[in-house]
């Protein structure tokens, strides 16, 4: 990693919490759809820990993160959760986890982030046993013209952070393998709620 690389992860560390922690990310709406989580549960890029506290009690989550700073800083929050909550430091691209042994895969504002998203989308496909779940809540480019081009210009920089804020990540879903049962909009159609299947 160059060191220009290396200052942008440190600097997005050390700001995470403030740029994630913002009411655009709808904490209750994000706590909706994580109500759903049943079973073992994979919960993909925990970054801070800033969503545990927004997990249903008395649960069996794996949660992983790149970035190990960002799992450090997860710590104190981890250990509030009245449930089972394990980290592992990994890469969604290739999750070192064996295959079919996940109930439910989640991610919260992830696959923006994420340099290859199909193949994440992939792993979770894999990792998932026929008929798991994955639960997504996030931000998609609009499929209206004028707030489509407004996301793909914001993504000019964006990017620069690591953060891609015009993906069709629909598209990406369907790629992957999954069948898509629904589909909530939680801000105009830039922010949804996602619920997918890998089939039985």
């Amino acid at each position: 990693m160059s060191k220009l690389a290396c200052r942008i992860v440190n600097l997005r560390t050390r700001f995470y919490d403030v740029c994630e922690g913002s009411q655009l990310r709808r904490g209750h709406q994000k706590a909706a759809i994580f109500r759903e989580i049943a079973g073992r549960t994979l919960f993909a890029a925990v970054g801070t820990g800033l969503d545990i506290r927004l997990f249903p009690p008395g649960q069996d989550i794996l949660a992983i993160d790149i970035n190990p700073e960002m799992l450090r800083r997860a710590q104190r929050r981890r250990q509030d959760y009245p449930g089972k909550l394990e980290f592992l430091l990994a890469d969604a691209q290739g999750l070192p986890l064996a295959d079919a042994s996940f109930d439910t895969v989640v991610t919260s504002c992830t696959l923006c982030s994420v340099p290859d998203p199909v193949r994440a989308l992939r792993q979770f496909h894999r990792v998932l046993k026929p008929g798991g779940r994955l639960l997504m809540f996030e931000h998609v480019r609009s499929r209206n013209l004028v707030l489509g081009l407004a996301l793909d210009a914001m993504t000019l920089w964006t990017r620069i952070w690591g953060t891609e804020m015009n993906r069709d990540t629909l598209a990406n879903v369907r790629r992957a393998g999954f069948h898509i049962t629904r589909i909530d909009s939680i801000y105009l159609d830039i922010i949804l709620a996602i619920r997918a299947q890998k089939p039985r």
